[in-house]
């Protein structure tokens, strides 16, 4: 480890040699390529730096507890190298994290889908909760949302709805939700009182870059149509909402909400492009871990990866163990707390599988 993290400080030290060089400088794609690398690294050589300054003081310390000391000095010594021992070991694992492989989509922009499944009118309702609640917590991270594709139903809830998040680190904190979500809680159109459950499934979607998956124009068909409104009803009479089926892999995306055919073409592809990536990204996993379940799942009652339950104000994460009491929180975009768990859970279980590999 500390000879990976010494190759780590050196390749900083270089680029901020490299940085400071006018033929760099005046180099704007240069420039901005080596100062992403540096940023990248900045975590881990801070870290890194701290751990050295810890571990020269930890040294200093037991050197000094061999010499000739009065009783007082030798237990103001030893309290010191506790104190020092905890930060070094405190260091080794935020290091150990810092060093583990980076996802290369986790500072992508993200597609979010979310669709109603079991439940009916009660799951479409919960869909348009749930992606208020993502919208909320986007606001919070300063990010920005952009809804590309949604279906109604009569009661004010959301069929289907996709819609794009973009900003830093945007998958990394959002691509822990893809899942089945289970809400508990008595429908306001239940007369007898008795709790109902529900899903929705949501799929997180790194963006894909058009160089990253490119589809050819002999490959889709392209349909074009009248947007429409809930219940079926036209909103305009032009056709400017748009569908595009890619015929090798089956896979459709449709987008209505933008002004032109043109920009709805434009994201239904972006969409698309998404979709086959993520197909492509679960067989590679699955060449590796086996069979898996798809990444959303049936969306069947007992399938969850999170459950709200609104009678007990309860957020129970079924993946880590983890329940809150503090529903209207959470459903006001308040997820950071999880977020964080699940990220340590991860962070935790790759730890684990390179001590293994090791």
């Amino acid at each position: 480890m500390l000879d990976r993290l010494q190759a780590l400080a050196d390749r900083y030290d270089k680029l901020s040699e490299l940085l400071c060089d006018p033929d760099v400088s005046s180099d704007p794609k240069r420039l901005r390529e080596l100062s992403k690398e540096q940023s990248d690294l900045q975590g881990a050589y801070d870290a890194y730096t701290e751990y050295k300054q810890v571990s020269e003081q930890f040294d200093g310390a037991k050197e000094m507890l061999g010499e000739k000391l009065d009783d007082e000095m030798r237990e103001m010594v030893k309290m010191e190298l506790d104190e020092l021992g905890a930060r070094k070991t405190d260091l080794e694992e935020k290091v150990r994290i810092l060093l583990l492989p980076k996802d290369p989509n986790d500072d992508k922009n993200v597609i979010v889908e979310i669709r109603g499944a079991a439940g009916g009118d009660e799951a479409a309702l919960f869909a348009y909760e749930l992606y208020r609640m993502y919208n909320r917590y986007a606001d919070t991270q300063g990010w920005r949302t952009e809804l590309m594709e949604f279906t109604e139903n009569d009661v004010g809830g959301f069929k289907e709805v996709i819609f794009m998040i973009s900003g830093k680190g945007a998958y990394s904190k959002l691509k822990y939700e893809s899942g089945a979500h289970r809400v508990q809680r008595i429908p306001v159109t239940e007369s007898g009182g008795r709790i109902h459950t529900s899903t929705s499934t949501v799929a997180v979607m790194p963006e894909v870059e058009e160089v990253d998956v490119e589809i050819f124009d002999k490959d889709i068909r392209v349909d074009t149509f009248c947007s429409s409104g809930a219940g079926g009803q036209s909103v305009n009479t032009t056709k400017s909402a748009v569908r595009v089926f890619h015929v090798p892999t089956g896979i459709m995306a449709t987008c209505q909400d933008g002004k032109s055919q043109h920009e709805n073409k434009a994201k239904a592809l972006q969409v698309l492009r998404a979709r086959i990536s993520d197909i492509q990204r679960q067989a590679e996993e699955a060449k590796y871990a086996g069979e898996r379940k798809s990444k959303v799942g049936t969306g069947d009652r007992s399938e969850r990866i999170r459950t709200y339950n609104f009678p007990q104000s309860r957020v129970t994460d079924h993946r880590i163990g983890l329940t809150m009491h503090k529903l209207d929180a959470v459903m006001n975009g308040d997820i950071e707390e999880i977020v964080n768990h699940l990220t340590l859970a991860d962070q935790a279980d790759h730890l684990e599988s390179e001590t293994m590999g090791a």
